[in-house]
């Protein structure tokens, strides 16, 4: 990827990160730091900070911090994202004479934030900075206070000044070992910080507004159905915006996350067509899908690679040296198949195409185009739209057989998919019997989906068998594996036909029929 991985405890194409843990807190310019027990002063420090931004301050609006700081000891580039908690963030660092200005990295880490917008230099602070370190009663490292004095500084010159005492943890510690350090300074006189960061409190009241995609509203039955979709919108783009920045970090499972968020938005085009401008909302759907394709080639291939290996592994009366040969030839195969995708990946995630449908999303989030239809209830429109999708998803399941072929059975799992996504619009608006009916949907798309995953193993345990390169004891055994995945395709049937009953009772619908008669 052209656009940086990075992952915790250490580095990653030259970038260092670390998890930060700290509190902020504002005193008066006249506070007096209380005695902290086993507390030692440390050289005090004049430390420069400029911090990038674009010009509507969307880092800013996210909690995320880009900044270029000399005269400390980490003198160099910072980004800061958030974390799991207001206590916690990730801090990555690049040293100064990294190329770029802010560094190629950084601004690809942010792209999903920024849209393409460009990085421009938004304040510039200058802090007197006295440290204090703080060791527990054994002698270990606690903590280390800052009590920062600090100036904002525009065309050079002193615009204002305030005081905030910072509290980060050292390493290996956690946010709750700072509770007894902050609870003194509280009783000293300092107060909860009023600002996430320092160029937060710069910035003034744009840098404290709204994310690209606010908090969605509470929508009721009677709510018009363009409310309830434009909550959906809203917090699927929400997801997907959050899930790019993961997915450039290189988190674990971002990218499926991502591709859940952009079906479920694209469910919801296709379920509800009626009440949406078609000619705002197909090409919405059609580049969502582009994008989903795109990403899904190296992680569906990462899972299959998976699932083969551990077949290879459960098998009984194989040698080892088989075992391996065959596992071998997995991993050859599928590597191949892997790197293509991730290069596909990084493609679209760094494509002018990808950067316009997001700008796309977050128009969409502000103001989706409806038609005079979505102007109705949710309980008048909605949910027969749901019920003639759940009607599609029963033909398509009454036309199973046993032993048909596995496109049918493909073409069910793409319908039950569609009506889960469908009902997840409904939860929020009627509780808890969408959200019971949208649990057991969720049974049968498990089971769907296991069975796609096992018909593509066969195949391409088919394909690696018969590949000239699988001759012998590899090729026999993986010839056994394609046997193995085509027994559970079976089993996976059996259970999908045993289970559908009982999501297909009646009763489970009866709260649709309940509220639209209302």
């Amino acid at each position: 990827m052209s656009t940086q991985q990075i992952e915790y405890g250490g580095r990653v194409n030259g970038v260092a990160v670390h998890q930060e843990i700290e509190r902020k807190l504002d005193v008066p310019a006249r506070f007096r730091l209380p005695e902290l027990p086993h507390a030692t002063a440390l050289p005090h420090l004049v430390l420069t900070a400029t911090y990038y931004d674009t010009d509507d301050l969307r880092l800013a609006r996210h909690r995320i911090t880009m900044r270029r700081r000399t005269g400390g000891g980490d003198d160099g580039w910072h980004l800061k994202l958030p974390g799991t908690d207001d206590a916690t963030r990730d801090e990555l660092h690049l040293p100064l004479d990294t190329p770029g200005e802010p560094p190629q990295a950084f601004v690809n880490m942010v792209q999903g934030i920024t849209r393409g917008a460009p990085l421009a230099p938004v304040a510039t602070l200058r802090n007197q900075r006295r440290p204090v370190a703080l060791l527990d009663v054994d002698g270990t490292p606690l903590a280390e206070l800052t009590d920062d004095h600090v100036s904002v500084l525009v065309d050079g010159k002193v615009r204002s000044r305030f005081r905030e005492i910072e509290v980060e943890a050292a390493a290996g510690r956690i946010a709750s070992d700072l509770d007894s350090i902050v609870d003194t300074l509280i009783a000293a006189g300092a107060k909860q910080a009023s600002f996430a960061s320092k160029a937060v409190r710069a910035l003034g009241p744009r840098a404290t507004e709204l994310p690209d995609v606010g908090l969605p509203p509470i929508v009721g039955a009677d709510d018009p159905a363009a409310d309830a979709l434009h909550a959906h919108i809203m917090r699927q783009v929400a997801i997907i915006q959050w899930q790019d920045l993961c997915i450039r970090r290189g988190l674990p499972d971002a990218v499926h996350q991502m591709r859940v968020a952009l079906r479920r938005l694209r469910s919801a085009l296709k379920v509800f067509e009626c009440l949406f401008v078609h000619e705002w909302a197909e090409p919405l759907r059609d580049e969502m899908g582009v994008v989903a394709e795109e990403l899904g080639v190296a992680r569906d291939t990462e899972v299959l690679e998976a699932r083969l290996l551990d077949a290879v592994g459960a098998m009984r009366k194989v040698t080892p040296a088989d075992r391996q040969a065959a596992e071998r030839e997995v991993r050859t195969a599928m590597s191949r198949s892997a790197a293509r995708g991730r290069t596909r990946a990084a493609a679209a995630l760094d494509s002018p195409r990808y950067t316009a449908l997001l700008d796309a999303l977050v128009e969409a989030a502000h103001s989706p185009h409806f038609t005079a239809a979505a102007d109705a209830s949710c309980r008048e429109v909605l949910l027969p739209l749901v019920r003639d999708a759940w009607n599609d998803l029963a033909d398509d399941v009454n036309a199973l057989h046993r032993k048909g072929a596995d496109e049918p059975w493909h073409r069910a799992r793409i319908r039950a998919k569609r009506v889960r996504y469908a009902v997840d619009v409904l939860v929020p608006v009627f509780g808890k019997p969408a959200t019971k009916f949208e649990l057991r949907l969720s049974t049968i798309t498990e089971l769907l989906g296991q069975h796609q995953d096992a018909s593509i193993a066969s195949v391409q345990a088919h394909t690696i068998a018969t590949h000239p390169k699988s001759a012998g004891a590899a090729g026999f055994v993986l010839g056994r594996l394609h046997a193995a995945m085509r027994a559970e395709v079976r089993q996976v049937r059996r259970d999908f036909l045993d289970t559908w009953p009982k999501v297909a009772d009646p009763r489970l619908r009866r709260w649709l029929r309940k509220q639209e008669s209302r």
